[in-house]
């Protein structure tokens, strides 16, 4: 027999900053359910190292901050988003010290003891504003917030849950005006699909990093939330913006490990395997330039040189500079026999962020009744064609406290949901399948859909992608599901949506280089790339 639905409030999918943040605001006005699919701390925000962009010094401004983030996005920013999250930013970081995060400081110099927040610099910043906590960032914001919301009586945890699919009233074949009433949700410690109701459903399940080979991303980044709303009907935008981070570790037994860009702003340098600078010949900035040019130098370097990475050397600055700034980053790499005060560190550029997403505005609502998205897995306008560094974290945790303060007045009220239906579903024989097209994907979208593309590429991936689609769907119809075919199913759609929205923009603008058309169309600044669901 079926488990009885479960009907909350508020039910927010992901346990990131953007999820855990709009919990808490929720919380005080009804019954809220986080579904996460791992554990609570398993999040993209855990990882991030820099920190959070935000005006807080008599140096900055906001003014400041806007034109580098409309200079970083390249045409493509909606400059009315841009102003109202950097503007309402230092309100939102100031409430998250206020639940106990702490950040660096340092001691005024030529004071007896006066001290500042230790503003970090980031690539394609033009003052010192980045807020850190030493190079774990993420990892004490995520702390902060699950114990703040861990206190709250109103606020349900549902970990090791995997959700499946939006449930709408259109899917139901119910008429009038489309809305979201719930999701359909994988309990993957009994096998049981179970349903899940709410008067607002929140999507906070981050990027898709791992559609690609080489990701920053933890195993969690499989774009679940973007497939889901793609699936619903929900318009997805910008998804050809992709970026790179131009620094990951490069490591046989060092998966998804990120050098912070904060290297580079503390005077890292981007050198080859020569001992030779190369980013000056690139850009102005050099090792400080934007992500995307970083990333595509390095791509250029290694292409000419033949070699599988390049360094990142910062051995000029004192050690004990280092180590105390990048406390992670040396242990990691002392772990792996580099001592990085004394040698370079060997990086290679990787996926790391998805600036386009599911299509919604500043407060997080979508187009579809009752559903809203917070955080990397929604397109707001902020990032444009390439986000600036240190932008994400202010952007989920505005947005999050600007969607909750919407969803407080969504309507709705419990209505009658099927369960699941299995039909003639049998458990998987063989994971050989699953396995095997999930490599193939992936490194099918790192060879044909990476930093540098060109149309024939983009249209060979987009025939493979559907090849794989149909055999993905067959096994998803004749099998019962897990979370590996699951998140299967959700890389195959996210890789073609990104193929399908690379097609469709013919120029070279931020993140978005092909071959074919390298220069930037003034036809196209402020035009966004729209995919929508006509099967839903």
């Amino acid at each position: 027999m079926a488990a009885k639905p479960k009907h909350f409030d508020f039910l927010v999918l992901g346990s990131g900053i953007a999820g855990v943040f709009f919990a808490l605001k929720a919380a005080p006005r009804g019954r809220v359910a986080i579904v996460t699919k791992k554990h609570r701390a398993e999040s993209n925000t855990n990882y991030a190292q820099g920190g959070i962009a935000a005006v807080t010094s008599k140096e900055d401004s906001i003014e400041m901050h806007v034109g580098d983030t409309l200079n970083a996005g390249a045409g493509l920013c909606k400059e009315e988003v841009v102003r109202r999250i950097i503007a309402e930013g230092p309100e939102r970081v100031s409430e998250l010290m206020a639940l106990g995060m702490e950040f660096s400081e340092r001691e005024v110099p030529g004071t007896s003891g006066r001290r500042e927040y230790d503003l970090g610099k980031e690539g394609g910043h033009s003052k010192r504003r980045i807020l850190h906590a030493k190079d774990a960032t993420g990892r004490a914001v995520e702390t902060a917030l699950l114990n703040a919301v861990n206190i709250q009586p109103s606020v349900e945890w549902f970990e090791n849950h995997f959700a499946i699919d939006l449930i709408t009233t259109q899917k139901l074949g119910q008429s009038g005006p489309n809305r979201c009433l719930g999701v359909y949700v994988l309990n993957q410690m009994t096998g049981e699909v179970e349903t899940f109701s709410a008067n607002a459903v929140v999507l906070a399940t981050g990027g898709c990093g791992k559609v690609y080979l080489y990701t920053t991303n933890p195993d969690i980044a499989t774009g679940d939330g973007v497939a889901m709303a793609y699936r619903a009907g929900v318009d997805i935008a910008n998804m050809e913006f992709i970026q790179f981070h131009p620094t990951c570790l490069y490591h046989p037994l060092a998966k998804s490990f990120l050098i912070t860009e904060a290297v580079r702003g503390e005077g890292g340098v981007i050198k080859g395997l020569d001992g030779q600078e190369f980013m000056q010949s690139h850009h102005e900035l050099g090792s400080l330039a934007p992500r995307d040019v970083v990333a595509r130098a390095i791509d250029a370097e290694m292409k000419r040189t033949g070699s599988e990475f390049v360094h990142l050397d910062i051995t000029h600055k004192p050690a004990p500079f280092i180590i105390d700034r990048f406390p992670t980053i040396y242990s990691k790499c002392l772990e792996l026999g580099i001592d990085i005060t004394k040698q370079p560190i060997p990086v290679v550029p990787a996926a790391h962020y998805q600036c386009g997403g599911v299509v919604t505005n500043i407060d997080g609502e979508t187009s579809l009744c009752g559903l809203y998205a917070v955080g990397e897995v929604a397109c707001t306008g902020l990032h444009g064609a390439n986000r600036l560094a240190s932008n994400s974290l202010l952007e989920a945790l505005v947005c999050a406290h600007r969607a909750a303060g919407r969803a407080l007045n969504t309507g709705g009220g419990e209505l009658e949901i099927p369960p699941w239906q299995t039909g003639s579903a049998n458990d998987a024989d063989e994971m050989v399948v699953v396995s095997h097209n999930w490599d193939e994907l992936r490194r099918t979208m790192w060879d044909y859909v990476g930093i540098v593309r060109t149309t024939k590429r983009l249209q060979r991936a987009r025939k493979r992608i559907g090849v794989l689609q149909e055999e993905i769907l067959q096994y998803y119809w004749d099998f019962n599901v897990t979370s590996d075919l699951l998140e299967l199913r959700n890389i195959a759609t996210v890789a073609e949506l990104i193929v399908e929205c690379a097609l469709q923009r013919p120029e070279s603008r931020g993140l978005h280089y092909t071959l074919d058309y390298p220069d930037a169309d003034s036809n196209w600044a402020q035009k966004d790339t729209i995919v929508s669901n006509t099967r839903s």
